[in-house]
């Protein structure tokens, strides 16, 4: 007769794990001798092997009861069974893996392949980190509120940043990151990105565009401009003098309004 140490070290486990499948009633717990030991025999060995086998191979604690009562078809199943629940376990570890690898470059975090490989060609192209920022940030939101639109609205973005006025435009911009609304190159910039829009509508007209954006998704990345730029307050103001509104979403404001 063994000890609970000796039966412990024939199975290959610690006596925690014996006592744990003790508790579970995975494991009869034998009566105690005279001594007041526990004393096990070959068939609990044989009994705990078993159950570490199953344990080991994956399968998980609530089930190594039912597959050690099975039959041989039973036992087949539960263990095809068992072998779908972990290839699906380390499909999404895979996942995680890939996602934990992708946090190195920082800008990764929350953001799908396409966004971060265009913030990495803002930087590429000499953007001001605050501009890089502020477009992270933005995608970040995009992509948690509309994620099946990101990849056609980054097509789109990634064209625009090989337009070369655009790419002028939006550099101007983080030039005047941290200006103030009394800079004096507001307005001209003001000017400047109005001319765009307005060659840009004459350029895109009968084009389809991609689906909207939600008035809540807009609103929210107006609020992050505003939060970015000191001079974005008066900066929308400018274009509304000259017709125009928003700036997530720009457009020109009804005349009858």
């Amino acid at each position: 007769m063994l000890t609970i140490s000796q039966l412990a070290s024939y199975a290959g486990v610690t006596v925690r794990a014996v006592r744990h499948y003790h508790a579970t009633g995975l494991l009869p717990e034998p009566e105690r001798d005279r001594s007041g030991y526990r004393r096990y025999d070959a068939a609990a060995v044989v009994e705990l092997i078993r159950i570490r086998t199953l344990a080991e191979a994956g399968v998980p604690l609530s089930r190594v009861q039912e597959l050690l009562a099975a039959d041989e078809e039973e036992f087949a199943a539960a263990v095809e069974d068992v072998d779908r629940r972990l290839r699906a376990e380390i499909r999404d570890r895979q996942r995680h893996r890939a996602r934990i690898a992708r946090l190195v470059a920082g800008d990764s975090l929350a953001l799908p392949p396409p966004a971060a490989a265009y913030v990495d060609r803002m930087r590429e192209l000499g953007f001001p980190e605050r501009l890089v920022e502020i477009e992270r940030d933005s995608w970040i939101l995009m992509a948690a509120q509309m994620p099946d639109q990101v990849p056609a609205m980054m097509a789109v973005k990634h064209a625009q940043l090989e337009d070369e006025d655009l790419r002028r435009l939006y550099l101007d911009v983080g030039e005047l990151a941290d200006c103030t609304a009394d800079d004096p190159r507001l307005p001209a910039l003001a000017d400047r990105v109005v001319a765009f829009l307005e060659a840009a509508a004459a350029q895109s007209a009968g084009v389809e565009h991609p689906e909207p954006v939600g008035d809540d998704v807009i609103a929210l990345l107006d609020a992050l401009f505003l939060a970015f730029f000191p001079c974005a307050p008066r900066l929308l103001q400018l274009l509304e003098e000259r017709g125009f509104t928003g700036w997530t979403n720009i457009r020109r404001l009804d005349p009858a309004t």
